[in-house]
Order: structure tokens, then sequence, then C-alpha cells
């Protein structure tokens, strides 16, 4: 695949061998930059038309027939999303393992249950997550409806003993059944698992952080810098792109960890669900959304830098060996797949008070 050329990829060239130290004689920097020449707004354009044959537009919210998205149901998502006395000992909630203003993580290689035990994965993002083909690393979930169910009666991770034991603690807090009616106003007995699952499910179809890259997928080809440019032509002409695309840039295949040269791992992925063996070392493809933000990485959390995950990629998955300024350039895309929090979606709501007979932490 041909070279991002031009001006544009010579300034980054150029950037890439200077950028971070002070020139001894610069020249004053003029008051008024240039316009962008022809040449480079062509090499923009084409750059940019590429680019919007492998990946898609962040969408506003990730809703679906199956699942509406209604502000009811939100408003109670947000509430359980937050909701610690989901688990046993009344001290994990969603947002433990996936904070929310730490971009749907907890910088953690493994997260901490209610017990304190570790979990054997790492804890992927919420944000963005419905997007995806499937949830968890091993897709055993169908969408984020189905995966807010797991952690709950995990006993690792929330500790509950059974879904009927949640719904008594539900029941038991008098501010839920007004949230529950609201937010499923057919149903006859409106607090059951179902419904907090599809209620949290709601809250998660709109984590979206739309980001510059979706702003230059969507027409402005000044929304990347000449560095993040180079980085998507280097990212794109080193082959990322055949796992990493779509909306999601990844999330939407299942792939083999080590599909060139081995990979050191125990952990046999998507075998432990479909018990075929040629799944075994399978994993969900990450999402690389917000990427630099979610560390450490790969599933089983060890690998700390994004440097060192983009070289090992290249490596076990692409059969390459990246140079430096390789790896730079296409750090320098992944910034662009940063996009803000939603701060004010995301505010912890006060929560209803427990009622006489809410169960107190500890032993069920």
């Amino acid at each position: 695949m041909r070279r991002y050329i031009g001006l544009v990829g010579m300034a980054a060239i150029l950037c890439a061998a200077g950028c971070g130290r002070e020139a001894a004689k610069a020249p004053a920097a003029p008051a008024a930059t240039a316009p962008p020449s022809t040449a480079a707004q062509q090499d923009r354009t084409a750059l940019q038309s590429q680019a919007t044959a492998l990946f898609q537009v962040l969408p506003p919210e990730m809703d679906s027939e199956t699942h509406p998205v209604t502000a009811a149901r939100v408003a109670l998502g947000r509430a359980l999303y937050y909701e610690t006395r989901l688990s046993k000992n009344q001290s994990i909630s969603c947002n433990s393992c996936h904070d929310l203003a730490q971009y749907g993580v907890d910088g953690q290689p493994t997260s901490l249950g209610d017990t304190g035990e570790r979990g054997g994965r790492n804890s992927p993002t919420t944000y963005n997550a419905a997007l995806h083909i499937a949830q968890f690393w091993d897709g055993r979930a169908a969408d984020v409806e189905a995966q807010a169910k797991g952690p709950v009666l995990n006993p690792v991770e929330m500790g509950m003993p059974d879904a009927g034991y949640v719904v008594r603690v539900l029941k038991s807090i008098p501010g839920y059944t007004d949230l529950f009616k609201a937010a499923f106003p057919e149903a006859r007995d409106p607090v059951n698992y179902d419904n907090a699952a599809a209620a949290i499910g709601a809250f998660e179809r709109r984590l979206v952080t739309p980001s510059p890259f979706d702003k230059f997928l969507a027409g402005d080809v000044a929304a990347l810098s000449d560095v993040q440019l180079a980085g998507l032509n280097t990212f794109i002409a080193s082959g990322c792109t055949a796992c990493h695309s779509g909306v999601g840039i990844g999330g939407g295949m299942y792939q083999k960890i080590g599909l060139v040269k081995t990979f050191a791992t125990t952990d046999t992925g998507r075998e432990q669900v479909t018990k075929n063996p040629a799944d075994r070392f399978f994993f969900k493809v990450p999402s690389l959304r917000n990427i630099e933000k979610t560390g450490p990485y790969f599933h089983d959390g060890q690998v700390v830098t994004l440097n060192d995950a983009v070289s090992l990629m290249a490596e076990h998955q692409l059969g390459r060996t990246l140079t430096d300024a390789q790896v730079s350039e296409i750090m320098a895309f992944l910034g662009s797949l940063t996009g803000p929090i939603p701060a004010e979606y995301i505010a912890r709501p006060a929560l209803p008070e427990s009622g006489p007979d809410t169960p107190k932490p500890g032993p069920v």
C-alpha cells in the first residue's frame, strides 16, 4: 500500500525527527499561518477517503430494536451501575471495575472482587462496548444486557448467590420500586433481574465518546494533525485494519492471539465457551477507541504501556517488526481516537435509601 506522501507526509517525518527538541537557531514563527497547499489538501482528502472505506463514524447512541433506550431506563440503569448493594458485601458496583471517570476501567491488570479476590481477566471499558460483536473477552454474552447479569452472580466478582436474592434486595429498597415502574410501565412485576440488566444496558448504550477521528471521518480533513495522519497511514499500511476496523476500530470479530508468532498465555479464550479446539486462544478483538486511556492491555492486563502493546501486536499478529518511528506514528493516530468523557451523563446519582428489610453486608 502506497505511503502517505506530499507536504503532510514530509511534515510528519520532520516532526518524528525533531518534535520535542527546541531548535537552537529556529526563526521566529510567522504572525499568521498560511493555508495548506493544494497538494497537502489533496493528500488529506485521499487518506480520508481511504479511511471511510475502513471505519465508520461513532453513532450518538447504540440503540437496538430488542433493547430500546428510554430516559426512564437510563435513569434506573445509571443508579444500578453505581449500586454497591448489588454485591454481597455491598462494596462493589459496576463502576468499581469499570470506572466511568477513568474511561471505563480501573487501571488494574485484573480487578478486585467483593471479597478481595482478583478475577482472571482484565476488565475492559464499558464505553462504546454496546457496538461490539459480543461481550466479555470470550464473547460469552451476546450484548451489554446479558453481560450485566454475569458479574453480579460471579462468586469472584460481586458474589450474589442467585438472581432471586438480587431481586429481594432491590424490592427491599423503596425508591427502586418507583424507578422500575417508570422504566417498565407495562410490566406487572417490574422489579426483576432481567429488567435490572436491561436498565444497566440502556445506560451503557449511551456511553459513547466521539473523537477527533470521527470528525475526520465525517469530512473535516483538518481534524487530525500531520503526525496523526502519518500514523493513520502507517496503521493502515502495516495491516492493523485486518482486525481493527469498523465503527469500533475493533470489537467486531474474534482473533487468535499469537496468529503469526506464538504468544505466551495459558488462557485458552473462546474455546472455554464453544468447547471447540479450533477456538483455542481466540479472543474478541478489543476496540481501540480511547485505547491510550484504558491500559493495562490484553486479556490478562500484563502489558503496561501502549507502545509495547503496539509492538507486540505487530510482531505476534502481523509478523512485523515496527521501528520506533512507526510505533510513535501509530501512537499519535491512536491518540486521535480518544473522546471526552461525558461528565454530565455519567454523574453519580443519589441512590435510594435502604429500607428496614434491606439485607446487611456479609454472608447470605
